[in-house]
């Protein structure tokens, strides 16, 4: 990279090259395959270009879909307002907030929009993906997984060897779904971060997340989230295969998982919310033996957006 070259902040986050498997789910959640990635992003003075080495395993349409001849590569406009993606692979825009970026964008190869949630831990190393694939309004499918970061793969054997090991382990934990503890009570704490919707930070949110199973398959839960936001909801929660639903009394709405990584929209009911919020969020099971959780919550009162809290959580039984 020139160093005459000033880049944003996002883009220095996310120097390097990253690697991981992630998995490929249909539209109901189901287990199909994975894609082994290594990508990069390059600045010179000619501007920034995206690449993204793939292959694809697994059976079914969806590879037949996805299967292509060569590796996607883009253009980029760098910036930490508005990161335009100008082609001929990508089209579309992304918004970073803080160690995450939303991103929507189409893929003439794979004919499918994409919105993508990147999220970079406060280690730097390590980061979350997803991507929601939709023909218009639909989901035809999604692929995450967990990636992680190396400067030196080509040349250092020991390199070589970490992202063979990366990709076995999270070739083991990506098809697991997300079933959270059915006969262990506990919860999940930390700070997570908050950005506001202008894209700047407003802070930082204790947040706890109470877990009480009352079956195999429902639990209770209280979140609770103090600092520079606070907010608390109860909610009673219930497992269908891959679907979650939230009824009450102060959280109303749904879930889907893919893996690890579930999907939801939870509309708040309770005091705190005045029955005009709500959050679409992925809470990820970054491992599912310690269960630590990395969260997005896309805070919207009415239709607008007001704030992201993002970050990762501890699990502590008791």
């Amino acid at each position: 990279m020139s160093s005459e070259v000033e880049t944003s902040e996002w883009q220095k986050r996310i120097e390097g090259e990253w690697h991981g498997i992630p998995a490929l789910f249909d539209a109901q959640g189901n287990h199909v395959g994975f894609e082994y990635i290594a990508r990069a992003s390059e600045v010179t003075a000619e501007g920034a270009r995206y690449w993204m080495d793939s292959k694809l395993s697994g059976a079914g349409p969806l590879r037949n879909r996805f299967e292509l001849g060569a590796q996607f590569d883009f253009g980029v406009v760098d910036s930490d307002e508005n990161r335009v993606y100008t082609g001929p692979d990508f089209y579309g825009t992304g918004q970073p907030y803080g160690l995450f970026v939303e991103a929507n964008y189409y893929s003439p190869g794979w004919q499918a929009d994409l919105r993508t949630w990147n999220q970079v831990l406060p280690d730097g190393e390590t980061q979350v993906y997803s991507s929601v694939l939709h023909d218009g309004w639909a989901v035809c499918a999604v692929f995450n997984g967990v990636y992680k970061r190396t400067t030196d793969r080509e040349t250092n054997p020991a390199t070589q060897r970490l992202v063979d090991d990366w990709r076995e382990l999270e070739k083991e934990r990506g098809p697991r779904p997300q079933v959270l503890p059915t006969k262990q009570a506990g919860a999940w704490t930390g700070t997570l971060f908050l950005d506001g919707a202008d894209q700047s930070s407003a802070g930082k949110v204790d947040v706890v997340i109470d877990h009480e199973p009352t079956s195999l398959r429902s639990a209770r839960h209280t979140i609770t989230w103090s600092g520079d936001l606070e907010r608390s909801h109860t909610f009673d929660r219930y497992r269908d295969g891959a679907r979650t639903m939230y009824e009450g009394p102060e959280v109303f709405g749904n879930a889907t998982s893919y893996g690890r990584a579930l999907f939801t929209v939870q509309h708040l009911v309770g005091p705190d919310a005045k029955g005009v919020e709500k959050i679409r969020g992925r809470e990820f099971l970054i491992d599912p033996d310690t269960r630590e959780l990395a969260v997005v919550w896309q805070l919207i009162s009415g239709e607008t957006t007001t704030h992201w809290v993002h970050g990762s959580l501890a699990w502590e039984p008791r």
